[in-house]
């Protein structure tokens, strides 16, 4: 397997803590350690820090690597078909990242040529409830990351006899609609996308989960439910497979999704995962 999910985790200290020769870090340096958050960058005299500028820097230029990164889906369908989940490699109607970022519109609906595939496909795969997509969106890195680490749990805590499962769908340079085009094509009760989101200044691997009931083409944004920030220092992936999981079982039961169904789940329900949270500094991407 490539290496990239074998990288070590970066334990080095962020650049706004280490003194400069005008003065020590800012008093609040200590808090960083439970936050990626940008907190206590200091001053010296009027100005920012030398090492908070540098700081600043990195994380601008990690957020605009992850943006451009390589979608290595044979990396995912490796994991997934040693963990026994079938995968498809779908296209949509972008194939390169400057049209990708440029023509939204195009990323939000299959090729002509994957429609046709797919509607081939259907007729072989057994009638399911449930189909999974994976895409890259604007961080392959959280994608090729954390995905797996999502679908691995979330599979296991849906109930098989209600969730019967697709092949994982994976489709780069998609949008979060690309769900109702490949739902209405099957005729799926529930899909659910994971995508890479926008990065921020201290999060380029932050994964999202979208998830509709009964999609189509005509569904609008207001018809789907997210849980985001899906990665280590966020949520971590296997909390993040729980609470999707119990929020399609509700989905499943009212028969809805989007501004009819809240989150209103117990804390106490995630307190078992939630314990064995450790705070650490994510995979290095870079």
């Amino acid at each position: 397997m490539d290496s990239f999910l074998s990288r070590k985790i970066d334990n080095t200290p962020r650049l706004n803590s280490v003194p400069n020769a005008i003065g020590g870090a800012d008093p609040w340096v200590a808090l960083q350690k439970f936050t990626s958050a940008r907190i206590a960058i200091g001053r010296a005299g009027g100005s920012q820090r030398t090492p908070s500028i540098l700081d600043f820097r990195l994380a601008h230029a990690r957020a605009r690597d992850a943006v451009h990164a390589e979608f290595r889906t044979e990396i995912i369908q490796e994991r997934l078909d040693k963990e026994g989940l079938r995968s498809q490699i779908l296209r949509t109607m972008i194939s390169d990242r400057a049209n990708y970022l440029m023509q939204p519109d195009l990323g939000r609906c299959l090729s002509d040529e994957s429609r046709e595939e797919l509607k081939e496909l259907s007729k072989t795969w057994t009638k399911s409830d449930f189909a999974i997509i994976v895409s890259d969106g604007l961080s392959a890195n959280a994608a090729m990351l954390h995905c797996v680490d999502t679908i691995l749990p979330l599979v296991k805590y849906l109930p098989k006899s209600d969730w019967s499962l697709y092949p994982i769908i994976l489709v780069p340079f998609a949008r979060v609609k690309i769900q109702d085009d490949i739902g209405e094509i099957l005729g799926v009760r529930h899909t659910l996308v994971l995508i890479g989101e926008r990065p921020g200044l201290g999060s380029p691997d932050s994964l999202s989960a979208y998830f509709t009931y009964k999609p189509k083409r005509s569904s609008v944004e207001s018809d789907r439910n997210c849980i985001s920030n899906i990665r280590p220092l966020g949520m971590p992936p296997a909390i993040a497979a729980k609470k999707i999981a119990i929020l399609l079982e509700q989905s499943r039961q009212l028969k809805l999704t989007g501004t009819g169904l809240k989150d209103n789940i117990d804390p106490s329900l995630l307190a078992e995962d939630e314990s064995k949270r450790i705070r650490k500094k994510p995979q290095s991407l870079f």
